[in-house]
C-alpha cells in the first residue's frame, strides 16, 4: 500500500491570540466541551509517556479522570510499569488526540501520587466490576492465560460477596502538574495553529509557535 499520498486538508477557523484565554486550563475546559459536544469517541483518553532511568520512553493511552487548575489526574496500579517509570523519573508528557476536530493538546510536566482519600472517593464511583478488575490485574506482568485472569475475577467476586469493595493499597491515581500546555489546531497547507503556555513565577506567558 503506498501511504505517501494519505492525507486531509484541514479547514478550521483560524486562531488568533486574542482567542486564547489568559490560563490554560480555562482553555483546555472550552476545547474539551467542545470534543465532548462533537461526540469524539472517548473524549477523555490520552497519551501518557513515560521514561525510568534507562532513558527508554514508553507511551500507552490511559483516561483523564479529573482535571482542574492543580493538574490531570489518572488512575492506574502503583506496581505497573508507568508507575514504577514515575517513580524513577517524575516527568511525564501527556497528549490529548482530538483528531476529529483537527486538534491536539500536548501537556508536559511532573506526575505525582493524589491522597489515598482522593483514591478512595473515585474508586467508590467505579461499576463494581471495574473495582474487582483493580484487584485482580496485576498490571504489566506477565500473565500465562486469560483463563488465569478469569478464576481470579471468580474469586475476587467471592471474597466481596458482601459489603462494599475496598480500595486495594496498590492502586490510585497520580496527578500530572503541567510546566506547559500547547494548543494545536490543523489549518490549511499545513500552516497550523499552535499556542503554547510555559508556566513562571509569574503565572503563564502564551506564546505562538511555527507550524
Amino acid at each position: 500500500m503506498d501511504i505517501k499520498g494519505l492525507r486531509k486538508e484541514y479547514t478550521c477557523p483560524v486562531l488568533s491570540r486574542e482567542m486564547m484565554a489568559p490560563d490554560p486550563f480555562d482553555q483546555f475546559t472550552a476545547w474539551f466541551n467542545e470534543a465532548c459536544a462533537a461526540g469524539l469517541a472517548e473524549p477523555n483518553a490520552m497519551t501518557l509517556a513515560t521514561a525510568g532511568t534507562d532513558g527508554q520512553p514508553t507511551l500507552r493511552t490511559v483516561l483523564l479522570k479529573i482535571f482542574d487548575r492543580d493538574g490531570f489526574v489518572f488512575f492506574t496500579n502503583y506496581r505497573s510499569r508507568k508507575a514504577r517509570q514515575i517513580g524513577e523519573n517524575h516527568r511525564v508528557a501527556l497528549l490529548f488526540p482530538w483528531i476529529g476536530m483537527a486538534r491536539q493538546v500536548t501537556v508536559t510536566g511532573r506526575a505525582e501520587k493524589i491522597s489515598v482519600a482522593e483514591s478512595a472517593r473515585y474508586f467508590a464511583s467505579r461499576p463494581r466490576d471495574s473495582q474487582l478488575g483493580a484487584w485482580i490485574s496485576r498490571q504489566s506482568s506477565v500473565l500465562s492465560s486469560r483463563q488465569m485472569l478469569m478464576m481470579e475475577l471468580a474469586h475476587m467476586k467471592t471474597r466481596f460477596l458482601k459489603g462494599e469493595v475496598p480500595l486495594p493499597d496498590f492502586w490510585g491515581g497520580f496527578r500530572v502538574r503541567p510546566d506547559s500546555i500547547e494548543f494545536w489546531q490543523g489549518q490549511t497547507s499545513r500552516l497550523h495553529d499552535r499556542f503554547l503556555y510555559t508556566r513562571s513565577d509569574a503565572g503563564w506567558t502564551i506564546e505562538r509557535l511555527s507550524p
